[in-house]
C-alpha cells in the first residue's frame, strides 16, 4: 500500500513539474502562435465531425424518451423541449462529451508525446536547448483550453437541432410547441456553466495525456499502455471535478 501511495505522490509531483516547465514563457511568441493554430486545427477542429454527428442523436434520443415517459395528459406537451434543452446543456454537452474527447483527443495527445519520447524527439530537443514541454505541450493546453467551449456550443445547438429533426419527422409534438418548451425558464448562466466546465474538462485532458505521454517508456506497448492510462485516469478526473465543479457553479 505505501509503495503504490509513493507512486502516485511521485506521478502527481512529476505532474506539477512539467506543467511548470510547460507554462514558462515561449522564447519566440511566432513559433507558439504557430504551433497554436496546428493543435487547434488537429485537436478541435478535427473533434468536430464526430461531436456533431453524436450530439445531432443525442438530443433526437432525449426527446423520444422525454415523449416515452411523459404519459401524463395533465402535463404540457412543451416540457418536452424544457427537458431535452436541461439534459444537454447541464450534463451532454459538457461532461458526456468532454468524456469522448479523453478518448479521442486523449489518445492522440499521448501517442504523439509518447512515440517522440521513445524515439528520442524529445531528448535530442533537450540537449538543443530547447524547453520541450513547452513547445510541445503548452500549445495543445492552450487551444484546447480557450477553444473547447466553442465545442460545448457547437454541440447544444446541433443536439437542439436533431430535437426538433425527431419532432417534426414524428410529429409527437408541433415544433411551435418545441420552440416554446426551449424558451420556457431558460437561465443562461446554465450556458456559462457548462462552458467552463468543458474548459476545465479539455485542460485535464490535455495535460494529464501530455504527463502520460511525455513519460512514456517501454517501447511501442508501452506507448499504448501510457495513452490507456492517460484515457482512463483523465476520464476518472473529469467525473470527480464535474461533481466539485457542479457544487460550485450551481
Amino acid at each position: 500500500m505505501s509503495v503504490n501511495i509513493s507512486n502516485i505522490l511521485e506521478s502527481v509531483g512529476e505532474y506539477w513539474l512539467l506543467m511548470k516547465k510547460a507554462f514558462r514563457k515561449p522564447e519566440k511568441w511566432s513559433i507558439f502562435f504557430k504551433q497554436f493554430i496546428e493543435e487547434a486545427d488537429k485537436l478541435i477542429i478535427g473533434s468536430i465531425p464526430i461531436i456533431a454527428i453524436i450530439s445531432l442523436f443525442i438530443g433526437a434520443v432525449v426527446v423520444i424518451q422525454t415523449d416515452k415517459n411523459m404519459d401524463n395528459p395533465l402535463i404540457d406537451k412543451m416540457y418536452i423541449g424544457f427537458m431535452a434543452r436541461e439534459t444537454l446543456v447541464l450534463e451532454f454537452c459538457s461532461t458526456m462529451v468532454a468524456l469522448i474527447l479523453a478518448g479521442k483527443m486523449g489518445s492522440n495527445i499521448a501517442s504523439e508525446l509518447g512515440s517522440m519520447r521513445i524515439t528520442e524527439q524529445i531528448d535530442a530537443m533537450e540537449i538543443m536547448g530547447v524547453n520541450s514541454a513547452g513547445y510541445l505541450i503548452l500549445p495543445k493546453l492552450v487551444s484546447a483550453t480557450l477553444l473547447s467551449p466553442l465545442l460545448m456550443l457547437m454541440s447544444f445547438i446541433l443536439g437542439l437541432l436533431g430535437g426538433a429533426l425527431v419532432v417534426q419527422v414524428m410529429g409527437m409534438i408541433s415544433l411551435s410547441q418545441y420552440v416554446q418548451g426551449l424558451q420556457f425558464s431558460f437561465k443562461p448562466h446554465y450556458v456559462t456553466y457548462s462552458m467552463t466546465k468543458m474548459a476545465v474538462f479539455c485542460f485535464i485532458i490535455t495535460s494529464v495525456c501530455s504527463y502520460f505521454g511525455y513519460y512514456a517508456k517501454g517501447g511501442s506497448l508501452g506507448v499504448g499502455r501510457s495513452s490507456t492510462r492517460a484515457i482512463v485516469i483523465s476520464s476518472a478526473l473529469i467525473l470527480v471535478f464535474n461533481y466539485l465543479l457542479t457544487n460550485i457553479l450551481l
